[in-house]
This record gives structure tokens, C-alpha cells and sequence, in this order.
């Protein structure tokens, strides 16, 4: 079953999966934000340096579960497996699209 999302939502999976940090930071507005674990990355440097660092340190991986796109927000809860306590876990991401781009990310439970 394919999950209906918007196309640059469905390009962040995609680079995730293929631990392509440098492909998902390409997936975000210049200015774009990610929100995880408390902490806030801005920029594509900080965005392809915080994916970098989560696919070493864990290894994860998420298969997106369900979609709903209302505007400019797409929620996607994923299925993530990896390295660390509790995996798998169901996370919700977040996302606020902009011209064709992510502008924020907030990733949690």
C-alpha cells in the first residue's frame, strides 16, 4: 500500500532510508528547522550533520505507517527500528511545507 504525501515528504523518506544525509538536508528550505529530542538543527549544515550523527550512532530506520496532509502540514507516524531502547518505536513527524520544500520538522512520541 503507497501512502499518500506530498512528493518532497516522500523524498525525505526516501533519502532516510538510504542514510543520504545530504539528500534529506536538500529536502528543506534553506532556513528549514528540525526539532528532535529537545534540540533544534537550522540550516542545511546542521540538518545533514544531525542526520549523519543519529544514522551512525543508531542505525535507524522508518517505514512511514500513515499520511494525513491538511495545507501545509503533513503528519506521517512511522515505524522506527534501530539501535536503541524501546526499538521499535511509533514516532510522529511532523512536517510545515513552503514552496515546495520542508520548512520545519518537529519529530516525537
Amino acid at each position: 500500500m503507497s501512502l499518500l504525501m506530498p512528493a518532497i515528504v516522500g523524498d525525505y523518506f526516501s533519502a532516510d532510508k538510504h542514510h543520504d544525509s545530504k539528500a534529506v538536508a536538500q529536502c528543506f528550505a534553506a532556513d528549514g528547522v528540525v526539532h528532535d529530542e529537545g534540540r533544534t538543527y537550522a540550516g542545511h549544515a546542521a540538518i545533514q550533520a544531525w542526520k549523519e550523527a543519529g544514522s551512525q550512532q543508531y542505525g535507524a530506520t522508518v517505514s512511514p505507517i500513515s499520511a494525513d496532509t491538511q495545507g501545509v502540514r503533513c503528519v506521517v507516524t512511522g515505524s522506527v527500528s534501530g539501535s536503541f531502547p524501546g526499538s521499535p518505536l511509533a514516532l510522529r513527524f511532523v512536517f510545515t511545507l513552503a514552496s515546495n520544500r520542508i520548512q520545519a520538522l518537529e519529530i516525537g512520541a
